[in-house]
């Protein structure tokens, strides 16, 4: 796999997400779970899918990626999960299946991720940031500390929007 566009999911709702399909489109990946107390980044998450994504053909796209691998915070079924993220967040950017993102269950999605920004990128907890570019390239990558909302996630999301 040479880019992130060469990736598919299952999807929450499962039907299969495709990231080629947003071939060109620069694409925040974020590993996410509904009972962490970073779970509130939804909101900030899906206000950067209004604002710089939802309704464009070249906008950010916002993909959720629920997982179970950090204190067994993702427990609950696709339903559950839907349900949770719709009610409680408006949640109306991609959501994936359940699925692993450490170690050597990870999807292979993860797998690139971390062969692309290296040891100190692999995800430690919930609510890791994967910025990718135009080109299908992690560009940027942050950590749960990082508020969707915080000015160096905003700008480096306008940075790749602006790029050809």
């Amino acid at each position: 796999m040479t880019c992130a566009y060469d990736f598919s999911l299952p999807g929450l709702d499962g039907q299969t997400i495709d990231l080629s399909a947003y071939r060109d489109r620069p694409i925040l990946i974020v590993n996410t779970a509904s009972q962490c107390g970073f779970t509130p980044q939804y909101e900030d998450l899906q206000h950067l899918w209004s604002q710089y994504g939802r309704d464009t053909d070249d906008g950010l796209v916002v993909l959720g990626v629920p997982s179970n691998d950090f204190g067994q915070q993702e427990p609950g079924t696709a339903k559950d999960i839907s349900t949770f993220c719709h009610r409680n967040y408006g949640v109306s950017f991609p959501m994936a299946a359940k699925a692993h993102v450490r170690g050597p269950d990870a999807i292979p999605l993860f797998r690139w991720l971390d062969s692309q920004g290296g040891f100190l990128s692999r995800p430690r907890w919930n609510f890791y940031k994967y910025l990718i570019d135009r080109h299908g390239r992690l560009v940027k990558w942050f950590t749960p500390l990082t508020k969707p909302a915080s000015h160096r996630v905003e700008e480096a999301v306008r940075r790749v929007l602006l790029e050809d």
